[in-house]
C-alpha cells in the first residue's frame, strides 16, 4: 500500500488481513444485525479439504483386509531410453525416499513394472535366438558332419552381428520387434551358407583328377553363385514390401522386413566370402584324402568291392560320388514317379487330398485364424460402464464388488479401482482412448496377476475364465463390461469395428442400430458397444425472460445463481502457510440441498421489490445429454 516517508526514513506499508486458512475465513464478518457482527460461519459451512467430489482410487491386496485409498503415479520413459534400466533407477529412488519424503505410515507398492517385463521378454527372445542358431547348427551337424556345422556356425553370428550394426545405424533399438525380426531371419539367412558348404562338400568327393583344395572351393562356390544370388533376391523381394505398410502397423512391422532384408544381403556376402574361408580351414584335412579310383570310391572304402550298380540298384552316381541310404531311397522314389503314370496320379491325388485336409482345418475350427498369438501378461483391465445417469457412488460400489471377487482368484495379486479418474492407460489404452474415462458412471479396475512363472494359467486363460463370473456380478446393474488384455502386437479399437456413413444423422443411426443388432446375434461376440448408447438424463432450466423482466431481474443473475449453487462458483483464492499454489475459494450450495430440483429452485435472486424465488423465473424440461460427435483422424 505504498510507503511512509518521514524525516528521511522510508517505511513500506502493506495492507494485511488476507485470509490464509479456513479458520480465518470462518471469522469474516459478513453483516451486522442489531449491533452484533454476523460471521460467515453463522450462515455457511466452511470446510478445508479436497474438492467436493474428488476422484477416488482404491487399492486392495490379497491377504490384507478392505480397501485403502491410494494415489497412482505413472512414470513414462523418453524415446530411446532403456526401460529396464530406468525402472531400476526409479525403484532405487523410491527406496531412498522411504522414511524421508515418504512417511512411514504410507505404503509404496509397484503395481506395474514394464521395465521388468521388457527385460524378461528381451531375455526370452535372446534365448530363443540362441536356441534357433544352435538348432540350425545341430541339424547341419547331423546331416553333413561337424566340419560343415562349424562353417555354418561361423556364418550365423557374423551375419547377425552385421545385421545388428546396420539396425543400430538405421535408428532401431534392440527391442522385442527387432529381436523377433532376427529370429524370423535365422531360418533364411543360413540358406546361402548351407548351399555353399554343401556344394564344397560335394566337390570334395567328386571323382576325377586331383585338384588343389583352393580350386575345389572356388569351383564349388562359382557353380552355385548365380542361383544363390537369385534366390536371395527373390526372398528380399517377397518380404521388403512389408516395409511399405502405413498406418499404425507401419512402425511396428517395418523393422521386420528391413532387418530380414539386411540379414539376407549380409548372408549372401558372408556365404561368398566368410564361408569359403572357413571351409578352407575346416575341410583341409578332409581334402587330403586318398585318390579315388574309377568307381569314385576310396581304396579303403568297404563298398569298393561291391557289385557294379545297375540301373535299378544305384550305388554311386558319376557326378556326386558315393551315395547314402537316403540318396538311394530318393532315387527309387523319383524313378517310380517317372516310370509309372499310375504312381504319378496317386502321388498327385495324395497331394491334393492333403491340401484339402489342411484347408479344412480352418473350417472345422482346429486351426484358429489369428495374426499374432495370445501373450501371457501379468495384468488385465476390467472396464465397467453403468447405464447413463448412474451415480458415481453406484459405480464405485460395483467396482468394489467386482474387485473382491477377483481377489478370490489364486492368480490375482492386487486390484486397483479407479472412479472419477481414468486408470493409468496402457499400450492398448492409447488407441481406445482410455484416458477419457472420467464420467461418474464409469469405473476401471486394474488387475495385477502373479508373475507368469508363479501361475499355471496364462493371462488370456484367466480373462476367459473370469469373464462369466464378472458378468454375473454386473448383470443386475445393466453395466457394459469389457475385459481388456494387452495385445502382443499393435492395439486396435476393438476386434471388429463398423463405421457407418450416411446422408443424415437419422439414417446413420438407423443403419448403425441394425449393424449393432447383427453383431449381437453372432455367437461368440461378447462385447457390443457403440456411439448410440443412451446418454445421461438432463434437466434444462430455461429462464422465462418475460417474467424476469417483470420482476426486474437480470437473466444473467438467474444463470449465475444456478451455476454457483449446482456447479460451484470461484469467489477468490487464498495462500496456504507452506505451499506454492493458491487454493481456490468456491461457493456452492450444500450437497444435501442439491438432491432434488424443488430444493434448488427454492433459491432466490434479488429484485427491485425484494427477493424472487427461482421457481417463478425458470421452467424445467427433461431431456438427455447430446451424444459426442466422433471424428476419425
Amino acid at each position: 500500500a505504498g510507503a511512509l516517508v518521514d524525516e528521511g526514513r522510508r517505511v513500506e506499508v502493506e495492507a494485511a488481513g488476507f485470509v490464509r486458512s479456513a479458520s480465518e475465513l470462518r471469522n469474516v464478518v459478513v453483516a451486522v444485525r442489531d449491533g452484533r457482527p454476523l460471521y460467515l460461519e453463522d450462515v455457511a459451512t466452511v470446510t478445508d479439504g479436497p474438492e467436493p467430489e474428488p476422484a477416488v482410487i482404491l487399492y486392495a491386496e490379497k491377504g490384507r483386509p478392505g480397501f485403502e485409498q491410494a494415489v497412482s503415479i505413472t512414470v513414462s520413459k523418453r524415446p530411446g531410453t532403456n526401460a529396464t534400466q530406468l525402472a531400476d533407477r526409479v525403484l532405487e529412488k523410491v527406496g531412498n525416499l522411504r522414511g524421508r519424503l515418504v512417511p512411514g505410515a504410507v505404503d509404496v507398492t509397484v503395481t506395474r513394472n514394464y521395465g521388468e517385463t521388457a527385460g524378461e521378454k528381451s531375455s526370452e527372445l535372446i534365448d530363443h535366438l540362441l536356441i534357433a542358431t544352435l538348432s540350425v547348427i545341430a541339424l547341419i551337424l547331423l546331416a553333413m558332419g561337424w566340419r560343415s556345422a562349424v562353417v555354418v556356425g561361423v556364418a550365423v553370428p557374423v551375419t547377425l552381428a552385421l545385421t545388428l550394426l546396420l539396425t543400430y545405424l538405421n535408428g532401431y533399438t534392440l527391442n522385442r520387434v527387432t529381436l523377433f525380426a532376427l529370429i524370423f531371419s535365422i531360418g533364411i539367412l543360413v540358406d546361402d551358407a548351407i548351399v555353399v558348404v554343401e556344394n564344397i562338400h560335394r566337390h570334395l568327393h567328386l571323382p576325377g583328377p586331383k585338384r588343389p583344395f583352393a580350386r575345389i572351393v572356388l569351383d564349388a562356390v562359382d557353380e552355385v553363385g548365380n542361383p544363390t544370388i537369385l534366390a536371395t533376391i527373390a526372398v528380399i523381394a517377397a518380404i521388403l514390401p512389408m516395409a511399405m505398410v502405413s498406418g499404425l502397423m507401419g512402425p511396428y512391422m517395418r523393422p521386420i522386413p528391413v532387418g530380414a532384408s539386411l540379414a539376407m544381403i549380409f548372408s549372401l556376402v558372408i556365404a561368398f566370402v566368410v564361408s569359403p574361408w572357413a571351409a578352407l580351414l575346416a575341410f583341409r584335412k578332409e581334402a587330403h584324402l586318398p585318390e579315388m579310383d574309377a568307381t569314385g570310391l576310396h581304396p579303403a572304402d568297404p563298398e569298393r568291392d561291391a557289385p557294379e550298380p545297375d540301373h535299378d540298384h544305384p550305388g554311386t552316381h558319376p557326378e556326386s560320388g558315393p551315395e547314402t541310404r537316403f540318396t538311394r531311397l530318393d532315387r527309387r522314389i523319383v524313378r517310380a514317379l517317372l516310370g509309372s503314370s499310375k504312381v504319378r496320379l496317386a502321388f498327385a491325388g495324395g497331394v491334393v487330398v492333403m491340401l484339402l485336409a489342411a484347408m479344412a482345418l480352418l473350417g472345422v475350427g482346429v486351426v484358429k485364424v489369428k495374426m499374432l498369438p495370445f501373450d501371457n501378461k501379468s495384468e488385465l483391465q476390467v472396464q465397467l460402464d453403468l447405464p447413463a445417469g448412474a451415480a458415481r457412488e453406484e459405480a464405485l460400489a460395483l467396482g468394489q464388488r467386482v474387485a473382491r471377487r477377483l481377489l478370490e482368484e489364486p492368480e490375482v495379486k492386487d486390484v486397483q479401482v479407479h472412479s472419477g479418474v481414468a486408470a493409468p492407460f496402457t499400450f492398448v489404452g492409447m488407441v481406445r482412448h482410455s484416458f477419457f474415462r472420467e464420467a461418474p458412471d464409469q469405473v476401471d479396475l486394474q488387475v495385477n496377476l502373479l508373475p507368469k512363472g508363479d501361475r499355471d494359467a496364462s493371462s488370456h486363460q484367466l480373462a476367459v475364465r473370469l469373464r462369466p463370473e464378472i458378468e454375473r456380478l454386473v448383470a443386475a446393474s445393466g453395466a457394459r463390461l469389457k475385459v481388456v488384455e494387452i495385445p502382443p502386437g499393435p492395439p486396435v479399437l476393438a476386434t471388429m469395428v463398423a463405421e457407418i456413413y450416411g446422408p443424415s444423422q437419422a439414417e446413420r443411426d438407423r443403419l448403425a442400430g441394425e449393424v449393432r443388432e447383427a453383431f449381437r446375434s453372432v455367437p461368440g461376440v461378447v462385447d457390443v458397444d457403440s456411439t448410440l448408447n443412451e446418454t445421461a438424463p438432463k434437466l434444462e432450466l430455461a429462464v422465462d425472460r418475460e417474467k424476469a423482466a417483470l420482476h426486474g431481474v437480470q437473466v444473467s443473475a438467474v444463470v449465475q445463481t444456478l451455476a454457483a449453487a449446482g456447479g460451484g462458483a470461484p469467489v477468490g483464492t487464498f495462500h496456504v502457510e507452506r505451499g506454492t499454489a493458491q487454493v481456490p475459494l468456491v461457493l456452492q450450495l450444500a450437497s444435501a440441498r442439491r438432491a432434488r430440483l424443488d430444493q434448488l429452485l427454492e433459491l432466490t435472486v434479488p429484485g427491485p421489490r425484494g427477493l424472487v424465488p427461482l421457481s417463478e423465473l425458470v421452467r424445467a424440461e427433461t431431456t438427455r445429454a447430446e451424444r459426442d460427435i466422433q471424428h476419425k483422424n
